[in-house]
């Protein structure tokens, strides 16, 4: 059996870090065991704060450790499955958890937690991390970066495909075989206003299935106004995160529109979701969408999605062979392989970096 390797990955959505044990062959994958590690819950608020500019130097460093050692036990954990005995695991790769991503501006950075030392100490296992701020050094926006592997994988010699990734941010990579560059970039929040607003209005972390906002009608006037924001007419490329899309950008726009129920504003934020995403795919007259991500485990957004699109056929990526859950974390195990074989992991026409670029730190055990 050949190579194999593991993805670590932890979403905007800050809910939990997850594991993928994969390996390649060709323009094949094998997913032999996955694990997921919640955050706990002090953890996660401590690490949204954080993300908010409400911190110290000594709180960066203390989550950087912290979140280290998840990381750490997530790879560990993935790696006592059954199917991993036997497997030739070359390397692991951590995304980190993004607490601030400003790719733009005189001084662009992206930072993630979760100390790959500690992750290579505990493992035993060679670590690649840093995957961004190489493509930043060139001039690209660090994000994202998930296109090169759905190009890898998901592209198609006839048929035009767009994978839609949910998260707390949505991104899509639109794959043409008339086409050899791929266009892609974020499109703006996927579950990040949503997850917000759920937990200051109800205390939940997320709204399951989308119960709450099924419950709500859209505000068509708080719409329109989130949805003149100017990023959604920015062009590619382009990335952005929860510095940007979070709970007081909510708050701003509800100062414009007061006395709106809760509910309808949970009810706007998903139409939000679907209308940013639809209104920024490409033109194409035989499109397929794939999702991925969070997003798909909410049944009322991924309807919405549906009627949005029509006629275009919305689907999940499990059609494609990998369950949506773990598309992340297999390309974070596909990139570390990239660095490992001194391969590019990067797209200079998604991130706008100058060329393809090797990306991460190896982190040796």
């Amino acid at each position: 059996m050949g190579p194999a390797y593991v993805g670590l990955m932890s979403g905007t959505s800050m809910d939990g870090i997850d594991a993928a044990l994969v390996s390649f062959s060709a323009d094949r994958i094998k997913l032999h065991a996955t694990h997921t590690l919640p955050y706990p819950d002090d953890l996660r608020r401590h690490l949204q704060r954080v993300s908010q500019n409400q911190g110290t130097p000594d709180d960066v460093g203390h989550l950087d450790h912290q979140v280290g050692r998840l990381f750490a036990e997530t790879a560990a954990g993935v790696l006592r499955h059954p199917n991993a005995r036997g497997l030739d695991v070359v390397a692991i790769g951590s995304h980190g958890q993004t607490i601030r991503h400003q790719p733009r501006g005189e001084a662009p950075f992206s930072m993630q937690l979760g100390d790959p030392n500690l992750i290579a100490e505990h493992t035993g296992i060679a670590t690649v991390a840093d995957f961004r701020r190489r493509d930043m050094a060139a001039g690209g926006e660090g994000a994202p970066l998930v296109p090169a592997f759905h190009q890898s994988f998901f592209g198609h010699p006839s048929q035009q495909r767009c994978i839609v990734n949910i998260g707390g941010i949505a991104n899509i990579s639109s794959l043409s075989p008339r086409e050899p560059r791929v266009l892609g970039f974020d499109t703006g929040p996927g579950n990040a206003l949503m997850d917000a607003w759920c937990q200051d209005q109800l205390g939940k972390p997320y709204d399951a299935d989308g119960h709450w906002a099924a419950e709500g009608r859209v505000h068509q006037a708080l719409l329109s106004d989130l949805l003149s924001d100017a990023y959604f007419a920015l062009p590619a490329p382009k990335s952005t995160g929860k510095e940007k899309f979070n709970l007081d950008w909510i708050r701003t726009a509800l100062t414009r529109h007061p006395g709106i129920e809760a509910v309808d504003v949970q009810r706007t934020l998903l139409e939000l979701t679907v209308i940013s995403i639809t209104k920024q795919l490409p033109e194409c007259p035989d499109l397929k969408i794939y999702v991925c991500g969070g997003g798909v485990r909410n049944r009322v957004l991924l309807q919405e999605l549906r009627r949005a699109c029509t006629p275009f056929k919305v689907c999940s990526t499990e059609e494609l062979g990998l369950d949506p859950q773990w598309v992340e974390a297999t390309a974070f195990a596909w990139l570390a392989r990239q660095t490992i074989n001194r391969l590019p992991g990067n797209l200079p026409e998604v991130t706008g970096a100058k060329g393809p670029r090797l990306l991460g730190a190896v982190y040796y055990p």
